[in-house]
């Protein structure tokens, strides 16, 4: 499936000069994967950031190499991270997706960049699983050094129960208290 328009480097750069606010507080690198362009994102983040406007990546950090040519030309990360039974990722190439979703957390974490875990979880996703993605996460990062956690529960498809979410909620609150389930409001709106 074809989706969005293809810009020029300098295009992309005219774009956002045109379209910032007086009040834009952050330009945020998401959608689909941005490590997908890393060298453009880089671009368009030190850019952004010479604007002195703070930038932002959400990524699902499939590649810790990407991941490090981009991390200096951003301010907040957030990494989204899968559980192996969830759906989202087939269980072959799971455990490289977790190595490098995991090295991502030693970088940012190294860098001391403001670092935010996103986990999005279904009605497959399975407790223990989670509760091992936990340990593992927070042997890498203390609450202390994390900014936010992030529980968000899919929308249509294999939505988890309440009791479910409340379970997850349940086991981050044990190692972090600012734990927060945030729906995905892109889907509510009928956003892409």
């Amino acid at each position: 499936m074809d989706s969005g328009k293809e810009y020029s480097i300098s295009k992309a750069k005219e774009l956002i000069k045109q379209n910032l606010k007086k009040n834009t507080y952050k330009v945020n690198f998401t959608g689909g994967d941005p490590l997908a362009q890393s060298k453009a994102v880089a671009e368009l983040a030190k850019f952004v950031q010479g604007k002195k406007i703070p930038t932002y990546l959400e990524s699902s950090c499939y590649d810790s190499t990407k991941f490090g040519q981009v991390l200096p030309y951003m301010d907040f990360i957030k990494i989204e991270f899968k559980t192996p039974e969830s759906g989202f990722v087939d269980t072959k190439h799971y455990s490289k997706l977790l190595e490098n979703e995991l090295e991502c957390l030693r970088i940012a974490k190294k860098s001391k960049k403001i670092t935010y875990i996103k986990v999005v979880i279904s009605s497959k996703t399975q407790l223990g699983s989670f509760k091992k993605l936990l340990r593992q996460i927070f042997k890498i990062i203390s609450k202390a050094e994390l900014a936010g956690f992030i529980i968000q529960p899919t929308y249509g498809i294999s939505e988890p129960s309440l009791e479910q979410l409340f379970s997850f909620y349940d086991a981050v609150y044990t190692y972090y208290d600012q734990v927060r389930i945030v729906p995905q409001l892109h889907k509510f709106i009928g956003a892409p």
